[in-house]
């Protein structure tokens, strides 16, 4: 049972090009940015498209290999845990944001 806790799945296209940074200690992380889309028909009869847009962060070897093969607008399987990050931005008041982040266990190209 203990597998499928907290377990994410998106497939989807690419947003842009793999964003990566290699640290001290020569481990990469790569950002990626996803779009899934959804439709539905509203409550008159029309087709409405939806898009949704996720944060992916990728470390390790999955992260040269996503540097290495990934480029904007490929449509990629990502399977992993979802981690929630809340942002502040500070206008007139202190609002916290929802900010859902997936790190990966796998990442398929979808050919």
């Amino acid at each position: 049972m203990n597998n499928i806790r907290n377990r994410v799945q998106l497939i989807g296209h690419l947003g842009m090009d793999p964003e990566v940074k290699t640290f001290d200690n020569n481990r990469k992380m790569a950002k990626i940015s996803m779009a899934t889309n959804d439709s539905y028909k509203d409550a008159q009869g029309n087709k409405v498209e939806q898009t949704e847009w996720h944060k992916i962060i990728i470390w390790g070897k999955q992260a040269e290999l996503a540097e290495s093969m990934l480029t904007k607008g490929m449509e990629v399987l990502v399977e992993g845990k979802l981690i929630n990050r809340y942002i502040f931005f500070l206008v007139v008041n202190s609002v916290s944001q929802f900010l859902p982040t997936y790190v990966r266990r796998y990442l398929f190209v979808m050919a």
